[in-house]
């Protein structure tokens, strides 16, 4: 960043140099003393472009106060989970809104018509695929004997869960007068958590929807409002800039990251058929899906295609082909492809981005950490544009 300002500022300098009929090439040659008076005024421009607060108050205040938004977004979840989901696809689909907008497609219908696109979407492959995930759920457990059997290698580990399990088992017995009374711990079954959770994601995905429509219909309404609303023309513009660098970044992003995931589950679906096991859309579903997820996803996309392996094959050598497939298909889109398409836009911090990952599934789970990637990037673009947290997107940047 610092040697793209100076090119910028050595080329502005270029630029503002005096013609050979000009009065100022009459002035005297810059003393070395000047020189490093210019150098020392670069340096505190530097200094001054990278705000970094001192005050202890500034910090203590500022602390509190990231404290109690964390706060407000974990009690909120339910809330904002599917605001937040309706954001993201509205910077998705704000560019094809524009397309029909110039085909004179009335904004109602494009939005409807999207919409249905989308719905239609996640609930033909929600279809499709649930017959395929029911059957292995339900051979699941008359399988994982035979799972057992062949990782004889971690047999002494499962026998020491085992006895820890039993001792656990003996303390949650209180003993009584004579002879100890069990403990017994009720809870709700496996179908009503399952029908809990349907519950709640239907309801979620309604409201995305919903939301979602709406958003679509404003376009930029409250960009609009916030601009009127703004005090000089100097907010205004940056406000402007940064509405349209991240509706342009993460809709880019989002396009760029589907379009590669949709590849890599194809890859693996074709890949796991030629290998001889069953259901192979499910498993190229489940490759797209994960692959959302930065570096954790495709590491329990490794562990999981290595667990069908051993459903499928009797060889334990036969069982690591399928995991090894899925790590040769996403090195190739994750370590060479996406990275050179999505270079030219941003860059993060590799550490910052693993830690966004786990701190979002702890607020929010598996939603937060679809979600942590773009929240991230939209808030370095935001710290880029304003110049109090500009040190801040700067140790974001990869």
């Amino acid at each position: 960043m610092a040697e793209g300002r100076a090119a910028a500022a050595s080329a502005a300098g270029r630029r503002a140099s005096p013609g050979p009929d000009d009065p100022a090439r009459a002035v005297p040659a810059v003393t070395p003393a000047a020189n490093a008076a210019g150098t020392d005024a670069a340096d505190a421009a530097t200094d001054e472009e990278l705000f970094v607060p001192h005050d202890p108050r500034t910090l203590f205040l500022g602390g509190i106060f990231t404290m109690l938004v964390f706060y407000a977004l974990y009690v909120g979840r339910e809330i904002l989970l599917p605001i937040f989901f309706a954001l993201l696809l509205s910077w998705l689909l704000q560019p094809v809104m524009r397309f029909l907008g110039k085909l004179r497609v009335p904004k109602i219908v494009g939005a409807l018509l999207l919409i249905l696109v989308l719905f239609a979407g996640v609930g033909g492959l929600g279809a499709t695929l649930a017959g395929p995930a029911a059957g292995w759920f339900e051979k699941l457990p008359q399988s994982l004997p035979r799972v057992e059997e062949k990782l004889r290698v971690f047999r002494g580990v499962f026998e020491k869960m085992q006895q820890a399990t039993k001792r656990v088992e003996q303390i949650a017995s209180a003993p009584g007068a004579g002879e100890a009374t069990p403990v017994t711990v009720k809870g709700p079954g496996l179908s009503d958590w399952l029908f809990s959770g349907t519950q709640a994601l239907a309801a979620g995905l309604l409201t995305t929807l919903v939301l979602l429509f709406f958003l679509l219909i404003a376009g930029d309404l409250f960009l609009r409002r916030l601009v009127e609303i703004l005090p000089n023309f100097r907010d205004k513009k940056r406000a402007v800039e940064i509405s349209h660098e991240v509706e342009r970044n993460i809709s880019a992003y989002l396009l760029t990251i589907t379009v590669m995931n949709a590849l890599v589950g194809i890859a693996t679906g074709v890949a796991l058929k030629v290998c001889g096991v069953p259901d192979p859309v499910l498993w190229g579903a489940l490759a797209f899906l994960l692959n959302y997820i930065p570096i954790l996803g495709p590491v329990c996309g490794i562990v999981l295609f290595f667990l069908i392996g051993l459903l499928t094959f009797d060889s334990a050598w036969q069982a690591m082909v399928p995991a090894g497939i899925y790590l040769v298909i996403h090195l190739a889109e994750g370590e060479g492809v996406t990275p050179m398409l999505l270079a030219r836009r941003f860059t993060l911090n590799p550490v910052l981005v693993i830690g966004s990952l786990i701190f979002w599934h702890w607020m929010w789970g598996v939603a937060g950490m679809l979600l942590a990637v773009p929240a991230l990037a939209v808030f370095k673009i935001v710290c880029d544009r304003v110049r109090p947290l500009m040190a801040l997107g700067h140790f974001l940047e990869g």
